[in-house]
């Protein structure tokens, strides 16, 4: 499908192009390839206006131009789209033209995207910050100072727990004797 002409490349138009703009190329051209109105032999301006007439009919319709489009590689998405030979083995052989196919690498960033990047870094500071400050309010073990406690006034401040097997032999200290 590269080697060959596309349809837009045929009428003259760009991809972009509104229906009006390509039913006033396709007039203007089948005026000039119609096979009774063209000085050109009768062979060759019979195959230009069937090809005018094929290109015209897939164009025209928004089914139709939405397949061939993706046929041919071209997306009506506001994307950045490679050219399609960016994956041949050098680079220095593209051809720049005045295509829908854009290169990210041909341009440097534009003030909105620049500003857009902005939001986003002060937008991910403003929630560490915002983290941060929730965990010192809240007190939490993360964020407070680790003191460290001498053994002795470590057991007094949190005695040991008793075992289960202290607490079941207390529990029936208890109930043998009743009278402590």
């Amino acid at each position: 499908m590269l080697n060959q002409m596309s349809y837009y490349t045929l009428l003259g138009l760009h991809p972009t192009a509104s229906a009006i703009e390509i039913r006033r190329a396709y007039r203007e051209l089948s005026k000039s390839y119609h096979p009774d109105t063209t000085d050109l032999p009768s062979a060759l301006a019979t195959a230009k206006f069937q090809q005018l007439n094929e290109a015209y009919a897939t164009l025209s319709n928004p089914e139709r131009r939405l397949t061939y489009d993706l046929k041919i590689g071209y997306s009506r998405l506001s994307v950045i789209q490679a050219p399609p030979d960016l994956n041949s083995p050098s680079r220095s052989q593209i051809r720049h033209s005045s295509s829908a196919y854009l290169d990210p690498t041909d341009r440097p960033l534009s003030a909105g995207e620049i500003f857009a990047l902005f939001i986003l870094g002060l937008t991910l500071l403003g929630c560490l910050l915002l983290a941060i400050a929730i965990g010192l309010m809240r007190g939490d073990p993360a964020f407070q100072p680790v003191v460290l406690q001498p053994p002795q006034v470590q057991e007094q401040v949190n005695p040991r727990l008793p075992t289960i097997h202290e607490l079941v032999d207390r529990t029936q200290e208890r109930i043998s004797n009743p009278n402590p």
